[in-house]
């Protein structure tokens, strides 16, 4: 599909920020990778009016070449009801799924906007934003600061994907994330950064291809030694050998996405810290 009127126009509708419409939405679209789409995110739909607006726009792609796709997460009643209103095709994810997960709990949802990414939950909210504050702070190992506090521990070559995974992790997961940049003279030598060295139970190497490492840096600096192919192989075979002598799990970002990554981290951590139930006591590995 090149032809610009092949495109398939998406709209994600939400009476919040939208977020869970495009998380779904997007992980139907990916499915079609050869189909392109053009996304439009409509978030705080609060009112009935909000809703009639939506629906005159949604009723105007309509008439274009190619039949729109919806994608609605909207928990009010009334703007539902009114969204429903439109010509074109729309995938309720809410109406799909909440009358099931009523039957099941045996209680009646309260069926109210901002429940999922609002500020209900003071509790879970203030510690994910100590956990943003947390993460910053120690991004690119601007801090030592209370490293102990850490959850996570990034390790990596300038440019391997730390700082999104860890901000992805604190954001979405409440993770106090710290990352640490393996500079020459770390590579060079044969144990970790003396910082880390406490905390090698929390650590996690990331790595990546020469050639993307070496685009990517070029973008930052071009034509220079730390973008060369040269430089980037030599950084990842030591960050490699340095992961593999203190056996430290190995994530390689090239091909994957901040979600997948940090799903393996979540993954290990898990994994971790059901061995360490297991283990009797008095004994380690």
């Amino acid at each position: 599909m090149d032809d610009e009127q092949d495109v398939v126009p998406v709209f994600f509708l939400s009476d919040s920020t939208g977020i869970s419409a495009e998380t779904m939405g997007n992980a139907l679209l990916i499915q079609f990778p050869d189909t392109r789409f053009e996304r439009t995110l409509i978030p705080f739909i609060h009112t009935v009016d909000d809703a009639r607006r939506v629906v005159a726009q949604l009723d105007e792609a309509m008439d274009g070449p190619i039949t729109p796709l919806v994608f609605c997460t909207a928990a009010t009643d009334e703007v539902r009801a009114e969204l429903h209103q439109t010509r074109a095709p729309l995938i309720d994810f809410f109406e799909m799924h909440m009358a099931k997960v009523e039957t099941i709990i045996g209680q009646q949802g309260v069926r109210e906007a901002a429940r999922l990414h609002g500020v209900g939950d003071i509790k879970r909210y203030n510690s994910r934003m100590a956990a943003v504050e947390f993460t910053i702070e120690h991004d690119d190992g601007q801090s030592l600061r209370a490293l102990e506090k850490s959850d996570v521990i990034l390790l990596a070559p300038s440019r391997c994907g730390k700082t999104p995974t860890s901000m992805y992790l604190a954001l979405q997961h409440g993770l106090f994330v710290a990352n640490y940049p393996l500079v020459d003279e770390d590579l060079e030598a044969d144990g970790l950064p003396e910082p880390v060295q406490p905390y090698l139970e929390r650590c996690f190497g990331l790595v990546t291809t020469v050639d993307r490492l070496s685009r990517v840096r070029n973008e930052r600096r071009p034509n220079s030694r730390y973008a060369s192919p040269e430089q980037c192989r030599w950084e990842l075979r030591r960050a490699g050998e340095l992961f593999k002598a203190h056996r430290l799990p190995v994530i390689d970002s090239s091909a994957k996405s901040v979600e997948e990554i940090s799903a393996l981290i979540l993954q290990t951590l898990k994994s971790d810290a059901r061995s360490r139930r297991r283990q009797p006591e008095g004994k380690s590995s």
